[in-house]
C-alpha cells in the first residue's frame, strides 16, 4: 500500500464538510461534539475546555518540522513487511526504511533512526463515517503527550497520529 502525504498541512481535517459543526463552541469533550464518539478518558479530561478548533490545532499537528511525505510497504515473508517513508525533518528531506511486523512499528523504528525516541503508551482508534480516528498518548525523552490522526485508513490514521506526536515533541 502507498500513501502520499504530499509534505502539507492536513486540510482533511477541516475541509470535511459532512462533520461540520460550529468550531468556535466548547464542550466536554470537543471530539464528541463533533463525532458522538468519546475521547479517551486522560485526554478528554486534559482538552475538556477546548473548542474543536483549538483540540485540532493542538493534538493533530501535521504542520511542523517532522513531516511524512510519502509512505508504501512490500511484503517481504509471512509477518514481515519492508516500509519506506519519505521524511521531512526540518529543512532536511530524506528516505527512510524499517523492516518490521507493521506500519507502527516501522514508523517507530525510522522517527528513532531520526532521533526521535517516540515510545506509544496508550493508543485508542474510532471509526468517524468512512474515516478512522487515532488518539495516542506518547512518551519522549520524559514527556508525555496526546497526539491524534484522522485519515481514510487506520494505517494512515496512526502514521498521521505519530507524526503529530513527533511535531508535539519538537516544540
Amino acid at each position: 500500500m502507498t500513501y502520499n502525504f504530499a509534505f502539507a498541512s492536513d486540510s482533511a481535517f477541516a475541509s470535511d464538510s459532512a462533520f461540520a459543526s460550529d468550531s468556535s463552541s466548547t464542550a466536554a469533550d470537543p471530539f464528541a461534539a463533533r463525532h458522538g464518539k468519546s475521547l479517551p478518558a486522560g485526554l478528554r479530561a486534559e482538552c475538556s475546555a477546548m473548542s474543536w478548533t483549538e483540540f485540532e490545532s493542538t493534538y493533530a499537528a501535521m504542520s511542523g518540522p517532522i513531516r511524512l511525505g510519502a509512505w508504501s510497504s512490500e511484503k517481504i515473508a509471512p509477518g514481515r513487511w519492508t516500509f519506506e517513508a519519505t521524511l521531512g525533518l526540518g529543512e532536511r528531506i530524506q528516505k527512510a526504511s524499517a523492516t518490521s511486523t507493521g506500519a507502527i512499528s516501522a514508523m517507530t523504528s525510522m522517527l528513532h533512526d531520526a532521533g526521535i525516541s517516540l515510545e506509544i503508551l496508550s493508543f485508542h482508534q474510532h471509526q468517524i463515517g468512512h474515516r478512522t480516528a487515532t488518539f495516542i498518548l506518547t512518551e519522549c525523552d520524559g514527556r508525555r503527550s496526546w497526539a491524534m490522526g484522522i485519515a481514510e485508513s487506520s494505517t494512515e490514521s496512526s502514521l498521521r497520529a505519530m507524526t503529530s506526536a513527533a511535531n508535539r515533541f519538537s516544540h
